[in-house]
Formats: C-alpha cells, structure tokens, sequence
C-alpha cells in the first residue's frame, strides 16, 4: 500500500479530503479531493511508504518508553522535591486501553522494545494487564515479580543508588533498602538475565561507593549501570554534583587495571566495562558528558499522554487528546511523524552559550545562561505560571517596599526551617571529640541560631521587628553521613509570618560551624536551606499546600531551595 501526505493546503472555507491507494508496482491512483475552496495542495507519493519513525537525520526509533504513572513512593533528592510533585488528574493520565493501544500502534510502525516507566510503574493497579519491560524501584518486587513475570515481563531494570541502608534512606527520603535488594535477589533467582541495576552517581552523596557496585557484580548476573547525574525538574541540578564518565572508569581502573570495556550495540545508550572474570559488567549512561544523540532510538510518552522525542526538549504532542477526540490511526500516525522529524541533532543545541570557567572548556555543551530551558519534566504537563500573583515587597513603580501589616488578623504563627552543613571525616570526628580550636561547634552554632533569629529584621532590611515567643535550634551531628543537620522552629503570636526568621536562624547557624571548623578543612559546604513548614497565617499552612513545579520555559526561574557552597568540594 502507498501512504500519500498533504505537504501544504493553504484554504478559506471547509473541505474534506479522501484518498485511494491502489497496488505497489505499476502504480494505478484514485485520488478524490471534495473540498468548497482549497487554494493550493501538494500530494508527494512514493512507492516505498515512509518509514513515520524515522527522523530527518536518519535515525529509526524502535524504543518507546511508557510512563504509567506520575506518583512514585520515593522521594529520591535528584529526582523529586521532598513534598513530591503536582499530580495531574486521573482522568488526564492514560487509561489501560490507551496504553495498550498505543503500544500497539508504535510497534506496528517498528518498535521494538517497549519499556514501562513512571514515576514508579508498580504503584500503577493494572500494571499486570499491560506488563512488557519496566523500570522500577524495587519496593514491591517480593510481591508482584512472579505474577508480572507470568503475564510477559522479560527485562527488568531495578533503580538502586547505594549498598548502604542508611544512605538509601537519606537519598530517597524513605525506608525500603532491605525490600529492594530483596527484589535484586529474587529476579536472579527467577532468571533474569541480566537483572540490571540502574545507579545514579553524585559527588558528596555516592561516589564512594563506585568499587562497591564494580564488586557487587562479582558473584551476581548484575549489569551495573552508573548514570551520570542529570537536570531534571525539582531536584536542584548544579555542576559540581556531576561525575563524569572517564572520571568514573579512571576511579575503577585504580582499583582494577584490568578493567576493559566491551563491544556496544549501534543503539546502545550504556558503554559496557567489565572486570574479567567478574559474573556481572557495569555499564556507563553518559547523557552529560558525552551524550548519545547521534545513535538515540528512543521516544517517550508521558503519563498523560504526550510523545517526547527528547528527554531534554520542551515540544510535547498530546497523543491522549488526539485518541480522545476521534482521531483515526492513519492521522495519529501522520502526527507522531511529524513530532519524529521535528526532533533535533542532539539536545546540546539546548546549552549553546559562551560560558568561561575550566569545567566548561571540558564541557562546553553542558553550558546555558538559562538552564531552566533544558531542564526535563518527568511529571505533570498542566503546570502554567500563575500571572496573578506579584512580588509582596514591589510597588507598582518596581521600587523596594515594606509589606502593611496594619489591617491583618493578630494570630499564633509558626516556622520550622532546615540546613545541612557537609564536612569531611577529619572535621567530623574533632566535632564528635568536642577538639576544635574554638570550642564545641554544635553548643555555639545553636546559640547563634538563636539570636540570629531574633535579629532578622536588622539584618534583612524589609522584614518587620517582631516579637518572638519562642525559638528552638536543634544542631546535630550525622557521624555516618559526615554532616551536621540544624533545624529552627520560631513561633510568635502577632500580624505576620516568622519563616524569615526560622530561615535566618538556620543559615546563621550554619555559617557559625563553618567559622568554626574552617581551620580544619575548607571541605565544607552549606546546603538544604529551605522552609519545612509554616502555620498561622492569611495563606494557609505549609506544606499541606500541594507543592507546584512550573513547565519550563526559557523565562522561568527555578524555585529551588537555596544552597550556599563555601570552600572546594
């Protein structure tokens, strides 16, 4: 059959249009056009159909992830703010039927693998109606692997980010590191193979642990894949977190000379290693700094419903609103076609910028005056800015101000905000001794806390002098993960809010430790500041306040937590 394509009609009222494709060979059309005014139409026929998969660079995509669910049961810190995300209404999400038809659709046009995503797919009831290959936590496998492996699931790809438990729950903001190695062990047992293990690695959280993974292959048909830690939306992306690819290998090769790398696939996203004699290999994602555009094959359709033919491109078409409005299979075809060949050379165009520091002559393409714009969304489409809300210290003339507080309501306000100061092992165990030069960092940190707090409005120049009721700085010392967590809770009884002076607290308690320890070790840095929670006021309470993360968009600003870095890291 001959698939004909209406390349332009330029037209001033209605028309309808209907096309006959006869046999391949000596090529017989009927073509009917019946249309009340159509200006100009181009028909190209070809005697070979078009391939709708195939991008204007001639890459043939025969990989299609599904997400089937924008929740997830982890609050992983490089994927998800802490108060996890805007959800979007179940009727926006794909139904069952939707998935399987589309699923459908693109492997009759020439996929070849599909692979179930999320958020995390298992938490997703009917998953066992529309099992094909996923990528999952873990948490529930002991539960749903034998019956998921009965109804078709043959690849499984388990996301684990650290061996140890009590870094398993710092990272993902959860228990669960027991139930998900368990889930490890009884997809080998069941014959996977391999079972992949997906981790990804950051600076300071868990680049110690590289030989760790390289080991857990040894006895285990384990493929290991390190990711190299990207931007995604809320999870508070910087640089200086990233471990590259070379950097990685370079820190196993120390440790085993012998460690050679494998021959990859043309499609292949992971550069395959292995330490000979080893059961498993590991396997490098190196989407930052060497990315794989020329070779990619993948294309992505969101939880409700939109194809994305890049992970880092913002053009999204809504394959759900197409379906549900009537849409016939040949016209969906012709717009996932024209998505495909939309899709650019490769995502770095996204970071074209003069950009001067040594890193960005290493990593030239990573680099945007406006990151924001690259920044992928894994979650909810419907997240458009809200132009009805203004600066609360900005007159109209865009001149600073102080906010009237005169007409509000006097009640019991509340605060609790939160930072943590990262330190090494030297600095870690002079603290726990009590050894340092200026005397015990956690006692004075706590009582600079306090009276920062109380001076707020002296040292931001627009907050108001208030009286405080109370104010409770907690500082501590996590030995384990070699940093100390402050916590501040203020509370007043008047017109208007204390989160500035719970913020304050923190952030001046924190600078005190590294006034404290920066004799020791400029290893130090202060992160995680950020407001945990708030009652009390006109706005409502914080954080039962469902959490909002914008689309990005090239004017956006990112609505991160902020983080101080002080020193070398």
């Amino acid at each position: 059959m001959l698939r004909f394509y209406v390349k332009n009609i330029l037209e001033t009222g209605r028309r309808r249009l209907s096309f006959e494709a006869l046999q391949k060979g000596n090529v017989k059309v009927r073509c009917h056009i019946l249309c009340w005014s159509v200006s100009y139409a181009v028909l190209q026929i070809s005697e070979q159909a078009e391939n709708p998969l195939k991008d204007l660079f001639g890459r043939h995509h025969t990989y299609l992830r599904i997400s089937l669910t924008e929740r997830c049961n982890l609050r992983c810190q490089y994927c998800m703010p802490e108060a996890g995300v805007k959800l979007s209404p179940n009727e926006q999400i794909l139904t069952t039927e939707e998935v399987i038809y589309l699923a459908r659709l693109f492997v009759n046009e020439g996929v070849t693998k599909v692979r179930l995503t999320g958020g995390e797919p298992t938490v997703r009831r009917d998953l066992v109606s529309i099992i094909v290959a996923i990528t999952t936590n873990g948490l529930t496998l002991t539960r749903q692997l034998v019956a998921l492996q009965r109804a078709g699931l043959d690849i499984l790809n388990i996301s684990l980010d650290t061996l140890k438990s009590d870094k398993y729950e710092f990272i993902t903001r959860r228990k669960g590191w027991e139930r998900a190695m368990m889930g490890i062990d009884l997809a080998l047992q069941l014959g996977y193979d391999p079972v992949k293990v997906n981790c990804v690695v950051m600076k300071g959280f868990n680049d110690d642990e590289i030989i760790d993974f390289v080991k857990f292959t040894q006895d285990r048909n384990v493929d290991v894949r390190f990711i190299e830690y990207m931007p995604f939306t809320g999870n508070k992306w910087e640089f200086n977190k990233l471990i590259a690819y070379k950097d990685m290998v370079a820190t196993i090769k120390k440790e085993f000379p012998d460690f050679y790398p494998l021959e990859n696939g043309p499609n292949d996203t992971s550069k395959a290693w292995k330490v000979p004699n080893y059961k498993g290999q590991i396997g490098f994602i190196t989407s930052m700094s060497e990315h794989f555009c020329g070779s990619c094959n993948r294309l992505r359709i969101t939880a409700d419903g939109n194809l994305k033919v890049c992970l880092f491109g913002n053009t999204e078409v809504s394959l759900r609103d197409a379906i549900r409005s009537g849409c016939s299979e040949d016209d969906l075809i012709a717009l996932i076609n024209a998505a495909v060949k939309r899709k650019r050379k490769q995502h770095a165009e996204f970071f074209k910028v003069p950009y001067t520091s040594p890193v960005a002559n290493l990593y030239p393409h990573l680099f945007n005056t406006n990151m924001n714009s690259i920044l992928a969304r894994l979650y909810s489409t419907d997240q458009r800015r809200d132009y009805s809300k203004t600066l609360s210290h900005v007159n109209d003339e865009g001149k600073a101000k102080m906010v009237d507080v005169t007409e509000k309501d006097i009640t019991v306000r509340t605060a609790k905000a939160r930072a943590t100061v990262r330190i090494n092992y030297e600095t870690s165990d002079l603290i726990k001794d009590v050894t340092t030069k200026k005397g015990d960092v956690l006692s004075v940190a706590q009582l600079a806390g306090i009276v920062g707090a109380k001076k707020t409005s002296e040292l931001i120049p627009l907050c108001h002098n208030i009286p405080l009721t109370s104010v409770a700085v907690g500082v501590k010392l996590n030995y384990e993960e070699k940093q100390i967590e402050i916590e501040a809770t203020v509370r007043s009884e008047g017109k208007t809010g204390v989160e500035m002076e719970a913020l304050t607290a923190v952030s001046i308690a924190a600078l005190t430790v590294f006034d404290m320890c920066k004799s020791v070790s400029n290893d130090i840095v202060i992160s995680g500041i950020s407001l945990v929670s708030k009652s009390g006021g006109k706005s409502g309470n914080f954080p039962n306040q469902p959490a909002t993360v914008r689309e990005p968009s090239g004017k956006s600003e990112p609505s991160n937590p902020t983080e101080i870095r002080v020193g070398i890291i």
